[in-house]
């Protein structure tokens, strides 16, 4: 008689993976969807969009609510109360913003990718991603400095 061995099953497996891994973005529970924030501060620079070809420009103008030197909102709880045009993303929605930087957890996971090594959710690190220059951290200045006549005169490219 022979004996064949088990099979791991796949919910074993799934088990050793990280969540990103393992759940669409619609499946992680809230702490997980707010953990996969590098916390870069790309998607809090103000972008320029051409309404005739679609085409976004980034600038080095930060919203007002950044803290650029932690890339962290100061009023991230009311973020939307204090600036109305803020935009609070939700899986639904990362998939339409094409905007989103390409390095960004939250379209990495919606295109199938794994996060990058400097991710604090890789490194343990929430560091890692100021030390691989990623973040805003440096070279942003708030809004609140800028006039708004000189808007233009701030479009960079290295956020995408």
């Amino acid at each position: 008689m022979t004996h064949k061995p088990k099979k791991r099953g796949r919910k074993k497996r799934e088990e050793s993976l990280p969540f990103w891994k393992t759940k669409t973005l619609a499946e992680m529970t809230q702490g997980e969807w707010e953990s996969l924030c590098d916390g870069c501060g790309k998607c809090c620079l103000l972008k320029l969009e051409d309404w005739d070809t679609g085409k976004v420009d980034y600038t080095d103008i930060a919203c007002r609510g950044l803290d650029t030197n932690s890339c962290r909102c100061n009023f991230y709880a009311n973020r939307k109360k204090k600036v109305p045009d803020c935009i609070v993303l939700r899986p639904a929605m990362v998939k339409r913003f094409g905007w989103l930087p390409r390095t960004c957890a939250y379209r990495l996971v919606a295109e199938g990718k794994d996060l990058e090594w400097w991710h604090p959710l890789v490194s343990g690190d929430p560091e890692t991603v100021h030390e691989a220059g990623v973040s805003v951290k440096g070279r942003a200045v708030s809004e609140s400095d800028v006039d708004e006549d000189r808007i233009q005169d701030h479009i960079v490219k290295w956020p995408k």
